[in-house]
């Protein structure tokens, strides 16, 4: 592709994103009760296993690693049944289909923005949902990188089940069933990297396999759900 080629298309590409991040932004200050929800559910996931194990120093924070990774991947599966929903029941696929930019660009996009509105207010709040349950703070480093390489992986992979499903009715316990086993790789690695921390080994092979992940992720992810999203409106 030759230079004046690619000039042309970059204000395209980022014209196209601005665009679409300015709108689902606009709606998602529309359903700001509906935003909250993914945070709050992941807040009561913690309170519920901190009441579980009685509250217990100790106990806790073995499990506290773990239990946060849980929460923010039930969280993103939360509002994954919504990530195309709207455009597919507004009609605005056909119109990313019929878009200048490629299909698979515009899912890029939209990933993006439901890890930032689902995963990356956890993220922030990792610190404070850590001290809750006692989790060490020589840990929290290594949480915040593996939940930083992580939950990008999630929302993309589960932007492929999304698409994969865009076009059945009533497909949430479906969109769980397909998505849970393709996000046990990345919940393994991910507190599996804590996990060896606390155990004082090093930790650095289960992000560097986060970090692969991510980067496989970022490539084909995008190309597939737009291919399936594709398949489920022809």
């Amino acid at each position: 592709m030759s230079p004046a080629t690619d000039a042309a298309l970059a204000p395209g590409l980022i014209g196209s994103a601005r665009a679409l991040i300015a709108r689902d932004l606009r709606l998602l200050w529309r359903r700001r009760g509906d935003a909250l929800q993914p945070a709050l559910f992941a807040l009561l996931t913690v309170m519920l296993f901190a009441l579980a194990l009685g509250g217990e120093r100790a106990a806790l924070a073995k499990v506290a690693a773990g239990v946060l990774w849980l929460a923010c991947l039930l969280a993103g599966l939360l509002a994954l049944e919504s990530l195309f929903r709207g455009d597919a029941e507004d009609g605005s696929l056909e119109q990313w289909m019929l878009a200048p930019v490629p299909l698979g660009w515009l899912v890029a996009v939209r990933t993006l923005v439901h890890w930032a509105t689902t995963s990356l207010p956890l993220l922030l709040a990792a610190p404070v949902l850590g001290e809750l349950l006692y989790l060490p703070r020589d840990q929290l480093p290594v949480l915040l990188a593996s939940l930083a390489l992580g939950t990008p992986v999630l929302s993309l992979l589960g932007a492929v089940v999304a698409a994969l499903t865009v076009g059945m009715r009533r497909s949430g316990i479906l969109v769980a069933l397909l998505a849970l086993p393709l996000y046990v790789p990345v919940l393994v690695f991910g507190a599996g990297s804590v996990a060896r921390a606390s155990q004082g080994l090093d930790p650095v092979g289960g992000l560097l396999l986060l970090a692969a992940m991510l980067a496989v992720a970022l490539l084909l992810a995008p190309l597939a759900a737009a291919a399936a999203i594709r398949i489920a409106l022809n």
